[in-house]
């Protein structure tokens, strides 16, 4: 698959993810396709993990994608690292 084939999947996993998640603030469009590239290593790895064939690091198909983009922003929503940072203020 080409460059462009894999940020058309990129952005529609991280897309679709937004949608269902709301993570609560924007990520733009390189943010959007980031997340639905990193949910397709997420994704792919945690299939492989499931199916016991390893912890090899793979990308999945849109589905994967999507899943995985989804558990990014859930994980990213309970901690409480919605704006990007990897750490909290301090009130």
């Amino acid at each position: 698959m080409g460059l462009l084939g894999w940020i058309f999947i990129g952005f529609v996993a991280g897309f679709v993810a937004r949608v269902v998640v709301r993570p609560g603030r924007s990520y733009g469009c390189l943010g959007t396709i980031a997340l639905g590239l990193a949910g397709s290593i997420v994704g792919g790895t945690v299939g492989n993990l499931l199916t016991n064939d390893g912890l090899d690091l793979a990308v999945s198909g849109m589905v994967g994608s999507i899943l995985g983009a989804i558990g990014i922003l859930a994980f990213l929503r309970i901690t409480g690292r919605t704006d990007g940072t990897a750490h909290r203020p301090l009130r």
